[in-house]
């Protein structure tokens, strides 16, 4: 991401249109916050349809040269965000289009409804001290990555969308082309799916938990022996 710039508090302020208009006439300013704005939600939402990092930031990019030359397309209608999200998500489906053939949604909505309702929350992430723990949350982020990758293509994409883009049902029906009843039903098997999955990797680790190893056994054994064997010096 690049620096902010001077101009930047002023671009805050302005709207959708405003914005665009400045972007039009190739306001570097302008480009670069439209970008910092929707980077993370555009690369996130190609990242769950492709499964694939570099395709999702080539998807991005491709987003991105495609808004900017057509500019003239956004009427303010819907949010810029909104707009940018439609443009990558039809160029990150295309893609996989070219790639394999299409799923079959209707088979995935029957998929069993058995076993467990509930998906793990993590807490909000907090700044760390203990590299121990530190080390501990990337593990644990990159375990609930590769099971997100793991979900149905319609369930991961809804699933992204809602959990972690935390957008509304209407909105995610309305940037799939769903009725918001299906929104919710995917939602729920993708939130099962994803727990089942984490149980299973999760239960061959709990043999060890809390090791007690490292530094901390090290300090904790010290103390214990300086109570018991105090110096006689």
């Amino acid at each position: 991401m690049q620096p902010k710039t001077a101009a930047t508090p002023l671009l805050n302020s302005l709207d959708d249109m405003a914005l665009v208009e400045r972007a039009q006439h190739r306001d570097p300013a302008a480009l670069r916050q439209i970008m910092e704005q929707n980077n993370r939600r555009l690369y996130r939402i190609a990242r769950s349809v492709l499964g694939d990092d570099t395709e999702a930031e080539d998807v991005v990019q491709d987003t991105y040269m495609r808004a900017f030359t057509h500019l003239e397309g956004f009427r303010g209608e819907a949010r810029l965000g909104t707009w940018l999200t439609r443009i990558a998500l039809n160029e990150a489906l295309g893609r996989l289009r070219t790639r394999r053939a299409s799923v079959d949604l209707n088979q995935l909505d029957m998929i069993n409804e058995q076993g467990a309702s509930r998906v793990i929350y993590l807490p909000l992430t907090r700044q760390e001290v203990d590299p121990e723990a530190a080390a501990a949350r990337v593990e644990i982020r990159r375990l609930i990555e590769r099971a997100v990758d793991q979900l149905p293509d319609p369930f991961r994409i809804v699933f992204v969308l809602r959990d972690i883009e935390e957008m509304s049902i209407e909105a995610t029906a309305g940037q799939l082309g769903l009725r918001p009843e299906t929104v919710k039903t995917r939602l729920h098997r993708a939130r099962r799916l994803l727990r089942q999955n984490l149980d299973k990797t999760l239960s061959s680790a709990l043999a060890d938990t809390f090791p007690f190893a490292g530094a901390r056994c090290a300090r904790i054994t010290q103390a214990v022996l300086a109570r018991l064997c105090p110096s006689k010096d």
